[in-house]
Parts: C-alpha cells; sequence; structure tokens
C-alpha cells in the first residue's frame, strides 16, 4: 500500500469517525429527555464521549493531511478537493478550540454536519495528486492558505452558533409579518443545506452508476487579424444533460428516465467549454435538493425550522450569542492575515504587483468588509441577538460563495480545478 493510499483510508475513517460522534452528540442532547438520569448529568456524560469521538475523527484527519503531505511533496490544497478537506479539518479545530472554552455539546450537533458536508462535497472533485505550478510553489502558499482557511473555520462555527440562535429565539407560532418573514428566511437557509446534500448525493448516485454523456463542441474565436478559427473540444457529463453545451453535438449519451437527448442548450451568453456542465449541475443540484426537503417535509409533517426548535429548549440564547460573537472575533485577525496581507505579500512575489482585482481577490476583500461591518456593528451600535446572528449566518454564506463560486464558475487566477 502506498502512502497516499494510506492518506485516502485515513480520510476515509475520519469521515465515519466524524459521523460516529455527530451520533453521539445527538444522543447527548435529544436522549436526555429519555434517559433516566438528571439532564445535564446526561449531557455531560454523552457530550464527553462525543468530543472525545471528535477528536480521534480530527486525530485520523490530521493523518490523512500530513501523509498526503508527504505523499505529494508539498502542502495538500492546491485543489478543491484538497482546499475542502483542509478546510473541513479548520472547522473541526475552530470547533475544538470553542468548544474548550465554553463546553456546549449542542454547538456539535450543527458544526459536525458542516464538517461531514464539505468532507463529502470535497470527495466531488478528482483526488489525483497535481504537481504545483510554479507560482504556488512558495512558503507563502502554507501561510496564506492555512490562515485563511482558519479564520473562514471560525466564520463557520459562528455560523453554526447564529444559526441555532435563530433556531431558539424566532417565533414558529406567530402570526405577525416579522415572524412570518424570520421563519421564511430560517427555512430557506435550511433548504439551501438541503440542496447541498442532495447535489453531494447525485454526484455518487450517478457516479456509482457509471453515467456519462459525451458532446463535441465547436468554438469560433476572432485573432487579432480578423480571421476566424475553430477549435473542437469535448464535453464530458456525468450526469444527465438537461442543459447540453452551447453550439455542440451529441457523440454519445446514455438514455435516463426516457431522456434520450438533452431537454435544452445553454444560452449562448453563458462562456466556457464547461459552461453548460456547470448549468447542468446546478439545477440538477436544485432539483434533486427540492425533492430531498419535500420527502424530509412529508416525513416531519411540518417546516423543518419548526422541527428542529424543540432540539433547543433550555439553551441560554445568550450564551450561543455570545459563541457566535466570540468565534467570528477570533477568526477575523486570522482572516485578515491570511486572505488579505499574507495574500497580497505573496502577489507581489509571485506576479509582482500587490493586488490585481482577480476574482477570488475582489471577494476575499468583499469577505473581510462584511465581517467588519459585521464586527462594527456589534461593537459600535450594539447589534446583538437576531440582527447579530443573521449577520452570521448570511456572512458565512458570502464566505461559500468565495470558496465555492468563485473557483468554479468566474474564471481567474485562483480557479481550482472542477469537479468531474
Amino acid at each position: 500500500m502506498s502512502i497516499l493510499d494510506f492518506s485516502s483510508d485515513a480520510f476515509i475513517v475520519s469521515f465515519f469517525l466524524y459521523c460516529a460522534a455527530f451520533l453521539l452528540y445527538a444522543v447527548a442532547v435529544m436522549g436526555k429527555k429519555w434517559s433516566n438520569r438528571d439532564p445535564i448529568d446526561h449531557m455531560n456524560r454523552w457530550g464527553k464521549r462525543a468530543f472525545i469521538a471528535s477528536t480521534v475523527a480530527l486525530t485520523a484527519h490530521l493523518v490523512f493531511f500530513i501523509t498526503r503531505w508527504i505523499g505529494a511533496g508539498h502542502i495538500p490544497v492546491s485543489n478543491m478537493y484538497e482546499f475542502m478537506s483542509f478546510l473541513s479539518m479548520m472547522i473541526m479545530v475552530a470547533f475544538i478550540v470553542v468548544y474548550a472554552i465554553y463546553r456546549k455539546s449542542l454547538l456539535g450537533l450543527f458544526a459536525l454536519p458542516l464538517t461531514i458536508i464539505i468532507m463529502a462535497y470535497a470527495a466531488v472533485f478528482p483526488q489525483e495528486v497535481q504537481p504545483l505550478i510554479p507560482a504556488l510553489q512558495s512558503i507563502w502558499l502554507k501561510i496564506h492558505v492555512t490562515l485563511a482557511a482558519l479564520g473562514e473555520a471560525f466564520f463557520a462555527v459562528g455560523f453554526a452558533a447564529g444559526f441555532m440562535y435563530l433556531l431558539r429565539t424566532v417565533d414558529f407560532s406567530g402570526k405577525d409579518k416579522s415572524s412570518r418573514r424570520q421563519r421564511g428566511w430560517v427555512e430557506f437557509t435550511l433548504i439551501t443545506i438541503v440542496v447541498v446534500i442532495g447535489f453531494i448525493g447525485t454526484v455518487f448516485a450517478f457516479r456509482a452508476s457509471g453515467y456519462e454523456a459525451v458532446f463535441v463542441q465547436k468554438t469560433v474565436t476572432i485573432d487579432t487579424k480578423g480571421e476566424e478559427n475553430s477549435t473542437i473540444e469535448k464535453v464530458i457529463y456525468r450526469m444527465p444533460p438537461i442543459f447540453a453545451p452551447y453550439n455542440s453535438e451529441v457523440e454519445s449519451l446514455k438514455p435516463f428516465l426516457g431522456m434520450k437527448e438533452p431537454l435544452l442548450e445553454t444560452p449562448s451568453w453563458m462562456n466556457g467549454v464547461n459552461a453548460g456542465r456547470k448549468l447542468n449541475t446546478v439545477i440538477w443540484s436544485i432539483i434533486t435538493g427540492l425533492i430531498l426537503y419535500g420527502i424530509i417535509r412529508l416525513i416531519v409533517r411540518r417546516p423543518l425550522g419548526q422541527a428542529l426548535q424543540p432540539m433547543m429548549n433550555g439553551i441560554d440564547a445568550d450564551d450561543l450569542d455570545e459563541i457566535s460573537y466570540r468565534a467570528i472575533a477570533i477568526g477575523f485577525p486570522i482572516f485578515t492575515l491570511g486572505a488579505l496581507i499574507f495574500a497580497m505579500i505573496w502577489a507581489q512575489i509571485a506576479w509582482s504587483r500587490f493586488w490585481g482585482w482577480d476574482p477570488k481577490e475582489v471577494w476575499a476583500l468583499i469577505t473581510w468588509l462584511y465581517y467588519s461591518v459585521y464586527l462594527h456593528l456589534r461593537l459600535s451600535k450594539g447589534w446583538q441577538g437576531q440582527k447579530s446572528a443573521w449577520l452570521a449566518v448570511l456572512g458565512f454564506l458570502v464566505v461559500m460563495f468565495t470558496l465555492v463560486g468563485v473557483n468554479l464558475i468566474i474564471a481567474g487566477l485562483h480557479s481550482y480545478a472542477g469537479a468531474d
């Protein structure tokens, strides 16, 4: 067995250990209703077991990271699989730091799913070791990426605590306009999470089935002399093509549920040879996510936010508000150093300029400005409670767009490799 095979096994072991730790946190939080012990004693006892399981899982995750580093010969953060795996590991580091301070087992019930979902999302992407391009062969890669990811991990914990605060405090039975609006946004956040889960499940399902559709796309470009040049490229889909690439022909396509050809063509204004494949993936994600959400609604027979709220009973809302703020306050200076200051130093070394308005640079700046506003409103304007919680939730959506949307949708110097 090679060291890279051992590393992959460690990744799988850590994933299932995280799942086990999540179940232990669920027992700690929800099992107190059926336990003969004092509820606080029950939560503390099972919370300690869950924390131990989380620590063991993180250890296995570190083994994956170190052995892949040794096998690859460079720090494993150079593509989407490696970076998202690293981010999920940093979320667990941030969670353990926050847990050590506040000792709130319920936080694990929301932080662990974030880690699990991001690890599963990472596994969607190609896992082969890729050599570093010359611009990435620098010590600044280690400093910039690790600190940026750690800062984003604390933002993720702030999101988890903020969302828990909303579940604890939003009036799900209120009839007024404000209550209905807040219920709607809580439900929308949960639907977004379910859509991501649906995307991951869909990718693995079609990958397991071996589905493949191949298109031949002709692209016409005009050079500086005004002459037309045409190129022929193959585009491979791993999901049934609802949207075919623009100006393409089918080379091979497996029928799916009676669908023997694409239903629609990708709009011409969507540039890039992979634009159609990405649009197709988004549509499939939304379809499967909404179907999954509908099934869950049928099972629980009420909005998901309302179904989750009873788990918050007995939890001090002020503690959740404080945890969310502290996590973001810890993450902000780390993110500032990693994503902005050290990134600009590295940009100067690699590209001879501190700033170039690359999409990833712009969105890193937007993320930094957003959390600057958050801290300003929190400290100077007294925005606490639900206002602060909503800002924490929205902020993490900005972070995820910076990581996922910019990398996969907007082309730039920082773009990572796409999914299969």
